[in-house]
């Protein structure tokens, strides 16, 4: 029996399907990042095709021994791979959990995609997991991603400066947003009027 916290799940929605990564999605990984060349984003870390199966077994290994629970992302009707994402930096006895290492073919950016994604995350994760928090964090860089996230109704919560060191010596700023349980119904109210426009 599986004993962490976050159970594998697919959570389908009208236009994606979020479903546990596999090492048998490697070869629509190694398609979906070729849409827009995600790895050569100096400030975020995409797998390139070279390095996809790698990335996909330390995703698998962190699902095995810390609790996180790793998703590819399908769009519906056609069931291209078009991204992946995780639960991650998994607290099951704080009941805290951060959505994190999201990326989305460039095709399928700037639309309908990451707010289904994050709702379907986010019901998920407050609903049937019951968790007090959800932490979204990116490269103080990543104007982007620092949008979209507050699109969603997170609040930042801070900055942690030089946090990481990347794999070219330079630290890395990153910026941590939130929401919490006692704001996840007005949260939801606002998804899900974004999702019928």
């Amino acid at each position: 029996m599986d004993p962490h916290w976050i159970q594998p799940v697919t959570l389908t929605g009208g236009h994606v399907i979020l479903e546990p990564l596999s090492l048998e999605h490697l070869d629509g990984i190694k398609e979906a990042v070729k849409d827009g060349e995600l790895w050569k984003l100096w400030f975020t870390s995409v797998p390139s095709p070279e390095t996809a199966e790698a990335t996909i077994k330390t995703a698998l290994e962190l699902r095995e021994n810390a609790g996180w629970m790793p998703f590819v992302v399908r769009e519906k009707s056609t069931r291209q791979i078009i991204g992946s994402t995780r639960y991650c930096n998994v607290d099951e006895v704080n009941q805290r959990l951060e959505i994190g290492y999201t990326w989305y073919s460039e095709s399928f950016q700037r639309t309908i995609v990451n707010t289904e994604c994050k709702y379907l995350l986010l019901t998920h994760a407050f609903e049937k997991l019951a968790a007090i928090a959800v932490e979204f964090r990116t490269h103080w860089h990543n104007h982007k991603s620092r949008a979209a996230i507050a699109r969603l109704g997170a609040k930042q919560d801070g900055v942690l400066r030089n946090h990481q060191k990347g794999p070219d010596g330079m630290y890395r700023d990153t910026v941590v947003f939130s929401i919490i349980n006692l704001e996840w119904p007005v949260v939801k109210k606002s998804l899900e009027f974004k999702l019928k426009r």
